[in-house]
């Protein structure tokens, strides 16, 4: 698992540190992306999002907290970028 010491890099990488959103097969997840490994990434403050809301709005209209440390699959992430809060 690579730490945040850092940031450098692209792609996930890059966003170490950050709060992002990743939309994976299932689900939406969010949480601040705290380490990247060829398989998966691990997210601290995570939650896990049922109903959006209008994307422009500041909040998730229903996201619930996982335990933290919550670990998502690489290869189930479709997109990712900059969190919504």
């Amino acid at each position: 698992m690579k730490r945040l010491i850092e940031t450098s890099g692209e792609g996930l990488e890059a966003y170490l540190g950050k709060k992002v959103t990743m939309y994976c097969c299932v689900y939406i997840y969010t949480g601040v992306l705290t380490g990247v490994n060829e398989a998966s990434v691990e997210l601290t403050d995570a939650k896990i999002v049922y109903e959006t809301g209008e994307l422009a709005s500041g909040e998730w209209k229903d996201a619930q907290s996982l335990p933290s440390p919550h670990y998502v699959m690489i290869s189930a992430i479709e997109s990712w970028g900059g969190a919504k809060c």
